[in-house]
């Protein structure tokens, strides 16, 4: 399924567990996802590739899937270390599928 936005709801996030089962219920990541920041990557950096397996759902090659952080603010102040890393690894998606000479596929939107 292509879509432009997912809507992640950071309340549900108190762990390192939880923000992985939020994210993989959300996208749809397989049953084999690691549940680490590593494997979160791979994920992501698959977005526009169905044929990957790597979730759910999709965004249209050379298009940009938004992740529409709802209770940004509280995330941040409570788990500070998960908010960070959702910044750090959503960059580095980018980052890694830019040096391969693919475009950027992650975009961050905080409902704060």
């Amino acid at each position: 399924m292509f879509v432009t936005q997912v809507t992640i709801d950071a309340s549900q996030i108190s762990d390192w567990p939880s923000f992985h089962q939020v994210f993989a219920q959300a996208l749809g990541f397989p049953t084999f996802y690691g549940a680490n920041m590593n494997a979160w990557i791979d994920c992501m950096s698959s977005l526009d590739a169905p044929d990957d397996g790597m979730s759910r759902l999709h965004c249209e090659s050379g298009k940009v899937l938004t992740l529409l952080v709802q209770g940004a603010a509280g995330l941040k102040g409570k788990y500070p270390q998960q908010y960070d890393a959702l910044i750090e690894c959503t960059a580095f998606v980018n980052w890694r599928r830019m040096q391969s000479g693919r475009p950027a596929v992650l975009a961050l939107a905080f409902d704060l």
